[in-house]
């Protein structure tokens, strides 16, 4: 088996780390940020398996989010895990057939769409709470004798056999990869008012995510912009949105407000190469705001990378 070093400590990092200790290999996670400073703990994260970027394709996303779904519903009987299943409404402003049908449970079309939208669909969804999962991931990942360490690098380690490269916006520069651009999101956070199912606008983006003591609204999608400092004007405009989906949330207590930087990247980045010293590099980053809905799934695809590497270089001795 393998000694893997993972690069990221977010969900993708942590997701990968686990199924590879599962997996039997010896893994250790190096990251500049750990679990509850990355931009996975600011995630309102419903699974929601939408394309991240023009260059992807949907199969494969479809499939890794499928995946994803599975392993997610089965830890909502896990209570230290944060894992609910949910049913909520997305809501378009144009007929549509959702294209990922076959990966959820329950998908309906409502029979009168809310003003203003010309079609909407029900279905059921894990929703995380990050914090919580976060926590949960880590613990599982020490639990099977793996290590998380804080080290800011200024490049992917060169003298480990094999490296997972899932640091998420640090692909930019570890992995030389210009076309990764941050898409700053700002979320709100307001009290449970006794919401119960998620709402989305697919145009917004909108959207209203019930989690145990609070509530995630949201949310902004401003490509290239760096700035992690939350925008009072925004929080207004964001609360105002969501109580159009939901009108009782207008008078939600606002708790705080946060800001995310996702990865971008035309595709999602899943592949390996060999470096300059001969070691593996399994890259996998560039999931935009999918890395919950495509974590599992990109994981086990990342192990499997790993475990053919492994088997072949025992062949080669």
């Amino acid at each position: 088996m393998a000694r893997v070093v993972v690069v990221g400590a977010g969900v993708i990092g942590l997701s990968c780390a686990v199924r590879l200790l599962e997996g039997g290999h010896q893994t250790a996670v190096v990251a500049r940020d750990l679990p509850l400073e990355t931009t996975s703990a600011v995630a309102p994260a419903l699974w929601h398996p939408r394309v991240p970027g023009p260059g992807d394709d949907p199969d494969r996303v479809q499939r890794w989010a499928a995946e994803s779904y599975v392993e997610l519903e089965k830890l909502t009987s896990v209570d230290s895990a944060g894992v609910s299943m949910r049913v909520g409404t997305e809501l378009f402003r144009e007929r549509t057939s959702p294209w990922f049908a076959d990966a959820v449970d329950g998908l309906e079309r409502v029979v009168r769409p809310p003003n203003g939208y010309a079609d909407a669909w029900t279905f059921r969804a894990p929703v995380v709470e990050m914090p919580v999962y976060l926590r949960w991931l880590a613990g599982r990942l020490e639990d099977l004798g793996g290590t998380i360490t804080r080290m800011a690098l200024p490049g992917l380690p060169d003298t480990a056999d094999l490296v997972v490269n899932a640091a998420g916006l640090g692909g930019r520069m570890l992995g030389g990869d210009t076309t990764v651009e941050p898409v700053r999101g700002q979320v709100v956070y307001v009290d449970q008012v006794g919401l119960d199912r998620w709402w989305l606008d697919s145009g917004g983006p909108s959207y209203a995510i019930p989690r145990s003591r609070d509530i995630v609204l949201g949310g902004t999608d401003d490509a290239g912009a760096w700035d992690r400092t939350p925008a009072k004007t925004t929080t207004r405009a964001i609360v105002e949105r969501a109580a159009a989906l939901v009108p009782e949330l207008r008078w939600a207590r606002v708790l705080g407000s946060r800001v995310g930087l996702r990865p971008s990247r035309p595709s999602v980045r899943l592949e390996a190469e060999q470096s300059a010293t001969g070691a593996l590099v399994v890259h996998c980053y560039g999931h935009g705001g999918t890395g919950v809905t495509l974590s599992w799934g990109c994981a086990a695809e990342v192990t499997e990378l790993v475990a053919t590497w492994s088997d072949a270089s025992t062949h080669a001795q």
